[in-house]
Parts: C-alpha cells; structure tokens; sequence
C-alpha cells in the first residue's frame, strides 16, 4: 500500500472538518463538489490565472506529469535545487508524511519567495484585505493563508537554511487587460495533455501588454499564525493541527471531530436516497450514526439546516441544546415575530417546520395581501431574466478582473386577457465582443415598447444593470447618458451607493413576492426559482392541465421550441421539475461528430454550466454548427427561466381569484 501522505489540499480540507480526511479520494463515497458545475467553473478559472502567472516568469521550469509519484516529484525538485538561481512550477517537498507542491519557487541562493497564485481577486487599496480591523484574520481568507503556512512550514523542514518570503498572487481589480480575448489565450482544453487540462495560446507578458495579476507579501501575517496568534484547528497552533493531521491521515483512522452545526451543515459527503440506492456510501450517515447512534429513522427525519434561512446564531445554538429535528422544536426556538401584511423570515420559517411535521402539501398563502400586491401591477407584465459571466481574466481590452458581462436576456410579456408571448431576446456568442452595451440598448428597445411593469427574479438584475451603470461612466459611449437614465428608471440604486435613485418603472422581485405571500412544502427549505417552479405546478390542477399539452395547443409563443413541445410530464402523482427537461446538447449528433467538438459541454440547465458555455463562445476556432449548437441550448435555458416566472405569476393569479 503506497504511503499516504497529508498534501496541502487535504490539510485545508482537514480545516473545514478533520473527519473528511477519511472520506476523501474514496471512490465508494458520494462527494458533491465532484459534480457541482459551478465549482468546476471556478478551478477551471483558477488554473488560466495559475498559466497567466507563470508568464511572469518566462524562465521558470515545470514539473510535470508523474503527479502521484511523490517520491520521483520530490527529487526532480532536488535536482533542480542544486543550481544557485532558478525558478520552478510545481515544485514538490516531501518531509516525513507531509507532501505539497507550490505553485511558483523562486531560488536567488537561499533567498526564496513561496508564491501561491489564486483566482480570488483583491483591491489594492484596502487596507483591511486579509487583516480585519481587530486584528483577526478575514475569514474569507482563512484557508488560503493557512495554505500558504502549511507550504512554508514543509518547505523549511526540508530546506531549514532557507530565508522565505511568503506571497498570494492574486487577481488585481485596479488593473485592465491591455489586449482582446486575454482569457482565450489560456484554453480549457478536455485533451490538453496536463492535469489542469489548459492549453496556454501565448508565451510571454510583452505579448499581451502586461497583467491583471499583483502580489501581496504575506510574511507578517505567516509569522502570526507560527506564533500561534492566529490559532489553526480549534485552540491548536500551526505544528500542532499538522501532526493531528497527518497521523490520522497516514493510518486512515477516523478522527472523530464532534458534530458541529456549521460542518455538517455544508458536508459534501453527503448521499442522496438515488445514491445510496446504487451503493454509494455516505460519510455524513457514517459520522453521525457513529457518534449519535442515529438510525435510518432519525436519518430519514427532516433536520434543522434544512429550515430556510436559519441565522447563523441560532442554528448552532439549538445544536448545542440537542434540538437536531424539525419535532424537536417549537416557535420560540425559532425567535418568531409576525409582520403585518407578509410573511416575516421567522414565520416562514416556522410555517415550514409545522407543515413538514404535518405533511400538510396544501400551500401558505396570504391571499389578501397577494391580492393587494397583484393590483398594483400593471399590464402588459414584463418578465426579464439575464444571464452574466465574471471571470479572472476578461475576454475583453480594457476589463478588469471579474467585471460583469451581460451577455444574454430573454423576456416574456402578458397581456390582460392572459395572452402570454415570448416577446424578446438578446444573445451575444461572438468572441472577442464586449456586449454589455449592446446588451442594454437591445433591452432598453424591448421594455420601451410598453409601460408595464417589469419582473425580476432576485436582486441578480438590479445588481448587473448597477455595475452596466458605472461601466457607461468610464465609456465613450455617444449614447452612455441616454443609456444611464433607462437604467435608473427600471432600477434602484445599491444600498452603499453614493449617488442614490429609485426608478419609476423599477422592477419588481417575484423572489421577493414568493418570500413575502406564498410557502409550499414542495419548495423545502428554497426559494429559487428552480424549487418554486415545480411547488406551483404540483399546486395546480390547471397549470397541469395546461402545461400537459403542446406549445401550439396552448397558444403560447416561443422562439426557440417546437410547437409541439410540452412542458410537463407528470411521474409517480409528480411534475417533473421543467429544468429537467431541458433537452441535451448536441442530441442529435453521431459519436464522430460530438468526438471533434471542443467545448466539452454536455447540457445547459443552470446558471454555472451557463457561464461555463459563454466562456467556451469565446473561443475564436469552434466550428460554426457547434457554436450555433451551443448558442441555442442557452437561448433555450434562459427561455424557460422568463416562462418559469411567468408560470408563478399564473398561479398567483388562480389562488387570488
């Protein structure tokens, strides 16, 4: 049995829940981030931004391939080592059972700088970044810099006579990229013969004018947490969690870390009942039926992370006091305080425990109030929905890092007679094309053909139409003031805003209107649009008989299915969620064909695979038919997002009448 060693992916991993280290990389376990696509986005971004960096320097060597051969890695880092000055990719350190590999190494004698290169991107002004005022270490940076202090602590086992200064190279939000399609130039290839599966377009920094990446010393901050200022697992210093890792690691022993609300709230070996039915294993079931001795009837009871919302205060809190079940507990546990006229976060709360303790599938709704609301809206109704994309590194000159790129919006209207159109939609699927202005001018002309009010879904919209806002202030654009006022009139402007506005025709929030008036046991613990669809349709005899039929027979319009697709299919007395009927990409290509394409996509049916496709349009040698292919499954997607809102409305409309 090879040696199993503590590399510095498990001992951050280790960090969020010691008992992890004995479910990772186990096949037989269910592991959620393994397919969650928009964690898959975001590695996939880190690696472009880890290829950008090694532009920085043109002279280091990699080490590659062999990746679990520890052993050879570590020595071909010594062989290299043994030149006075060299910089190094990859380079592998192996101190008794500890492994890790940094990400750049630059050798001057022994003078080192340990440079760990990160997609998270930073202000170079603040001044509180990493440190919080107290003195504390930002929280969001926790794992990074003990990362970074687990690096540092292998190297200098191994190289004790080393001076190291310890950097994050990271995503700097004040620079612009000096070049179209920087992002393209380091490509996510599924072939590319590497383990980040990145093929890299470009061989030096002169040839893209420079960088969007800075760094940030952290040496002061890496001294702290050896001192033990800032403590690493529970009140254990640096060295301390390490051993405690490692040696549980090494022997494969279950460390038996006390359940804890906020761990085990967001573990992600957790099962499903469709998994543990095919024989997957759960780590979850595992660590609290060894600590708890809870059976399959307590793991079949609804738990209290389940309630939507739950403070991050009072979830832990009843954790302490034993209260894990949904008939453990009673209002005041909850905290609840009614508001006049809607429902208040606690009662929504409180009504979901009581109707999962009752099995009641009848809805909440607070008719009146949905009533009252309802009539203030004015026809023709306006439903928007944008799809956006942020990346590390932008697909256009002069873009910062992780600025937001509108590239599509779909948009349904209503009439008063109930006539319900597909009326408009916007794509951008050329590369090498800034959209967000085009974008706004196509919206501005769809919405302005009508005075009706205009629904969103979530603060997602508002939040894009904002940062579009400041975008035209630092343009040229000969339109940029026409462009800003539409954006103020069907806008409100950020809590922390300087420049303050609410529009007249400001959109209105269904997610907020769902949050306010309506609860069905259906929607669980969520109130995404993805949960609430299929709540109402499973509400609604009529929406069934409806939806059941063809787009022809309803005398819906659409611009992208047939007229005879349907919308609902109904499965064991259940509606088939409509997101999951989302056809698949490239359905009716042959083997040979879905072979040769390039983006390795398989379907759109989320916002993550969403951003995902945008970012494969960008590339400037995808065969037409497939970017064509591509382009359709969002139009598609997005589709179904503005007539999932539509759908609610509908219902909306039956209970109140």
């Amino acid at each position: 049995m090879s040696q199993r060693l503590l590399t510095k992916s498990r001992f951050k991993q280790a960090l969020e829940c010691p008992n992890k280290l004995f479910y990772t990389k186990k096949k037989e376990y269910a592991n959620r981030k393994l397919e969650d696509p928009l964690l898959e986005a975001l590695a996939q971004g880190g690696f472009q931004v880890e290829e950008l960096a090694r532009l920085h320097y043109p002279e280091g060597i990699l080490i590659e391939n062999n990746d679990w051969n520890y052993d050879l890695l570590a020595q071909q880092t010594d062989e290299l080592l043994q030149q006075e000055n060299v910089v190094i990719f990859e380079a592998a350190f192996k101190f008794e059972n500890l492994f890790i590999r940094t990400d750049i190494l630059v050798k001057r004698g022994n003078n080192i700088q340990l440079i760990e290169v990160k997609a998270k991107s930073f202000d170079p002004e603040d001044e509180n970044l990493l440190v919080g005022k107290k003195g504390g270490l930002v929280s969001g940076w926790k794992p990074y810099l003990f990362d970074v202090a687990f690096q540092k602590y292998v190297i200098q086992k191994c190289q004790p006579g080393w001076m190291i200064k310890s950097y994050l190279m990271l995503a700097d939000k004040s620079k612009e990229a000096t070049i179209e399609g920087l992002n393209q130039l380091f490509r996510i290839n599924k072939t590319a013969g590497n383990r980040t599966g990145i093929t890299r377009k470009v061989n030096s920094l002169e040839e893209i004018g420079g960088s969007v990446l800075g760094k940030i010393n952290i040496d002061v901050i890496l001294d702290e947490i050896e001192t033990g200022k800032h403590l690493c697992y529970e009140n254990l210093g640096l060295e301390q969690s390490i051993n405690l890792f490692s040696k549980h690691y090494a022997t494969d022993k279950f460390f038996n870390a006390t359940v804890s609300y906020s761990n085990c709230k967001s573990c992600e070996f957790r099962a499903t009942k469709e998994e543990l039915a095919e024989g997957k294993k759960s780590g979850f079931r595992e660590c609290w039926a060894g600590q708890l001795g809870w059976s399959e009837n307590e793991f079949n009871q609804p738990v209290i992370w389940d309630i939507w919302n739950l403070h991050y205060l009072r979830g832990p809190k009843l954790f302490e006091n034993d209260k894990f079940f949904f008939r453990d507990l009673n209002e005041n546990d909850l905290g609840v305080k009614p508001e006049a006229g809607k429902i208040s976060s606690s009662e929504r709360q409180w009504i979901q425990v009581e109707k999962t303790r009752s099995d009641e599938p009848g809805p909440h709704i607070l008719k009146e109030e949905l009533k009252q609301e309802m009539k203030s809206w004015k026809f023709p109704l306006n439903f928007i929905d944008f799809e956006t994309s942020a990346t590390a590194l932008p697909f256009n000159k002069g873009r910062r890092p992780y600025e937001q790129v509108a590239f599509q919006f779909s948009h349904h209207t209503v009439d008063e007679a109930g006539n319900i159109k597909h009326e408009s939609e916007y794509i951008n699927f050329e590369p090498g094309k800034f959209p967000n202005f085009e974008f706004v001018r196509e919206l501005k002309k769809a919405l302005s053909k009508n005075s009706g009010s205009i629904f969103r879904y979530a603060p997602h919209e508002n939040t894009i139409l904002n940062a579009i806002y400041h975008q035209l202030e630092e343009s040229t654009e000969s339109d940029k003031k026409e462009l800003q006022e539409f954006i103020k009139h069907i806008t409100q402007s950020k809590k922390k805003a300087t420049e303050k506005w609410s529009g007249d025709r400001n959109m209105i929030d269904l997610f907020q209107v769902v949050k306010d008036y309506y609860y069905s046991l259906h929607m669980g613990g969520s109130n995404s649009i993805k949960a609430v669809l299929p709540a109402v349709l499973n509400s609604s005899v009529q929406l069934q008989t409806k939806y059941s039929k063809s787009i022809g027979g309803i005398g819906v319009t659409s611009k992208n299915f047939d007229q005879d697709h349907v919308w609902l299919q109904v499965e064991n007395n259940k509606v088939v969620n409509p997101y999951k009927m989302l056809p698949p990409l490239f359905a009716d290509w042959n083997e040979e064909q879905i072979e040769e394409t390039v983006s390795g996509l398989t379907g759109i049916a989320d916002g993550g695979a969403a951003l995902t496709a945008y970012g494969r349009l960008q590339y400037t040698d995808m065969p037409e038919e497939e970017r064509l292919e591509i382009k359709q499954s969002l139009l598609k997607y997005c589709e179904l997002d503005t007539l999932a809102m539509v759908m609610i409305w509908e219902y909306f409309k039956e209970v109140v009448e």
